[in-house]
């Protein structure tokens, strides 16, 4: 999405420009606090220093011998001259002399001459020097005045005043005042250069593009059929939107957590990391069978062109269960019907020799070949009536007999196969479910038994049905399956070699579908001299319970 030219955040400033506003505050405020707390210290180390040198000038006025003796006479006359030059050479702002009974007899003031002295909290008439601020701005130091035989015939009070807030911070030294000037510079220029890049990260867009952004990629996630999944570059998810939570069943996964933690198959796994490629990659999740396709993400320029590097992946998930069942029960029917139009064929060709034989008067050859025909084929359509009650399974064994002889495989019905028939008002879809994973056995049975030297045979066994679940049993006398691949024969076809909707190599894995949306279940094992046996339950599930 391309900026509009002149447009602006709701402020009416762009992004920018407020980004730069309210950095440079920040470091206005931070540099003001920084320049408070040093005019803050700047005082503090005042009061202590001029708190010693008030103390010391007060000390040295109360330690003159006339002044001590003017005091005890009294001779008040004599103490202005020694305050006045105290003040002089001290710089202290008054020097006021108290005599024993409080009252001020020399002050910078002449209103205060005669008035009452108010020591406040010193401890100077006590005997005691002391040194305070009584109103938090003026540096105070009063020290007593002692007589000749030890008692206070009065007292000194030094004091300065300390300067004001502003003229705190001009007594900060020059170095200090540069280095927040400079500080300042820095900020200001450190603002530019972050909301440049902010600009530059954001492609121009100003807030409430950003949000329009937002909202529109969050309606269309939720808006879409489709499953989305997320990926960055160490394959975490960055993104998985309702569908594809629920295609693949992971309500609890949040953005942050790695493929590899979410305990998915390897087929699956694949796909999602890149590590199986290529386009509409089918692959089993429980019952589903889901069709992917990943695009890596690509951070380019804003002119489109996609070039840059690689920041990630988006996988687009669809649901394919109905379409890939029908797409292979069609295919069986497909070689059902191809397997009847070779019979049609076949059969085309013995009326032929029936009709020629007839023509030359052979009858009793005919006889032979028509009882040899009717005992060849009629045995196995008989056993196969009379044991299997589901009409559909019942047409797919005939035709598969067919195909198997002519690949040189004996199909056996088990003796003690009995299939009752299931009404469609049972269970409308048994049927269909039965010739899913009947044909595929068999199909998997013959292509292992037909390679094999010795004899080619493969063993059907089908019970229960009526109101009873469907056990289905398929041995042949192919190589079997190793006891590791138990697990692993039922998803072969979803390999990094898996190949795409309605190709080869997905029977058994449908077949197992099959039985897991009915809630059966279907095991493979090694028979005890040779082959494998497959064993498949298909239990009944009433219309209403689908619905």
């Amino acid at each position: 999405m391309r900026r509009r030219a002149g447009h602006r955040g709701r402020s009416g400033r762009p992004l920018a420009r407020q980004f730069l506003v309210w950095q440079l505050i920040v470091v206005v405020v931070l540099l003001a606090a920084v320049a408070a707390l040093a005019a803050v210290q700047s005082g503090e180390s005042f009061r202590e220093t001029q708190g010693r040198r008030m103390l010391s000038v007060a000390e040295d006025v109360a330690s003159v011998p006339t002044v001590r003796q003017a005091l005890q006479r009294p001779r008040y006359d004599l103490l202005p001259a020694f305050a006045r030059s105290a003040e002089n050479l001290s710089g202290a702002d008054e020097i006021e002399i108290v005599d024993a009974g409080l009252t001020v007899r020399t002050s910078p003031d002449p209103d205060r001459v005669r008035e009452r002295f108010d020591p406040g909290t010193s401890t100077a008439p006590a005997g005691r020097a002391w040194v305070g601020a009584p109103d938090g701005r003026t540096v105070v130091a009063q020290v007593p005045v002692i007589g000749d035989r030890g008692e206070v015939v009065g007292l000194v009070s030094a004091g300065i005043r300390a300067p004001s807030f502003l003229g705190s911070l001009f007594t900060v030294a020059p170095e200090s005042l540069a280095l927040l000037g400079l500080a300042l510079g820095v900020g200001v220029a450190g603002s530019l250069l972050l909301a440049r890049r902010v600009r530059r990260q954001t492609l121009g867009l100003e807030p409430d593009e950003i949000v329009e952004l937002v909202q529109r990629r969050e309606a269309m996630l939720l808006g879409i059929k489709e499953g989305v999944v997320g990926l960055d570059t160490a394959d975490r998810i960055t993104l998985l939107n309702p569908v594809a939570r629920d295609l693949l069943e992971l309500p609890d996964v949040r953005p942050g957590d790695h493929i590899d933690d979410l305990g998915l198959d390897d087929r699956l796994r694949e796909v999602l990391t890149g590590a199986a490629e290529g386009e509409d990659q089918l692959v089993l999740r429980d019952t589903r069978a889901l069709v992917l396709n990943r695009m890596p993400v690509r951070m380019g320029g804003r002119d489109g062109s996609g070039a840059g590097a690689v920041v990630g992946a988006v996988v687009t998930l669809r649901d394919r269960t109905e379409l890939t069942t029908l797409r292979h029960r069609l295919d069986a029917s497909h070689t059902v019907t191809d397997t009847l139009r070779a019979q049609a064929h076949e059969f085309s060709n013995r009326l032929h020799t029936i009709a020629g034989l007839t023509e030359l008067g052979e009858h009793d050859e005919v006889r032979r070949f028509v009882s040899g025909i009717v005992a060849a084929s009629e045995g196995w359509r008989r056993t196969v009536s009379a044991r299997v009650g589901d009409a559909a399974a019942a047409a797919l064994l005939v035709a598969k007999n067919s195909r198997a002889g002519e690949r040189g495989v004996e199909l056996e019905l088990d003796p003690g196969s009995q299939l009752a028939p299931t009404g469609p008002e049972r269970d409308p879809e048994l049927s269909a479910d039965l010739v899913t994973v009947l044909g595929n056995l068999v199909d998997n049975a013959i292509d292992a038994t037909a390679g094999q030297d010795g004899p080619r045979r493969v063993g059907i066994g089908l019970t229960g049905g009526g109101d009873d679940e469907v056990r289905v049993t398929v041995r042949d006398s192919g190589p079997g399956v190793a006891s590791e691949l138990a697990e692993e024969v039922f998803r072969a076809g979803f390999s990094t070699k898996a190949a795409e909707i309605g190709g080869r190599g997905l029977g058994l894995a449908l077949a197992r579908q099959a039985c897991l949306r009915r809630g059966g279940t279907i095991t493979v094992r090694t028979a005890a001299g040779a082959g494998a046996v497959f064993e498949a339950t298909l239990p009944l599930v009433a219309a209403e319970v689908r619905a």
